[in-house]
C-alpha cells in the first residue's frame, strides 16, 4: 500500500509530460500535412539524392 504514495505521483507526472510532448508537437506543426506524407510512400518516383548520397 505504501508504494501507491510513490506510483500515483509518478503516473501523474508521466501524464503531464505526455501532454506537454503532444502540445509541443501541435505547436511545431508536426500534424499539418498528413495527406501528402501518407501518399508519398505510394509514389513511383525515386527520391532525389544529394551529391554525398549518390552511388559511385
Amino acid at each position: 500500500m505504501d508504494i501507491l504514495y510513490l506510483l500515483v505521483p509518478f503516473s501523474v507526472l508521466l501524464v503531464f509530460a505526455l501532454m506537454a510532448l503532444f502540445a509541443w508537437a501541435l505547436q511545431s506543426s508536426q500534424f499539418d500535412d498528413l495527406e501528402r506524407e501518407g501518399g508519398r510512400i505510394l509514389e513511383d518516383d525515386a527520391p532525389e539524392l544529394d551529391a554525398d548520397q549518390a552511388a559511385h
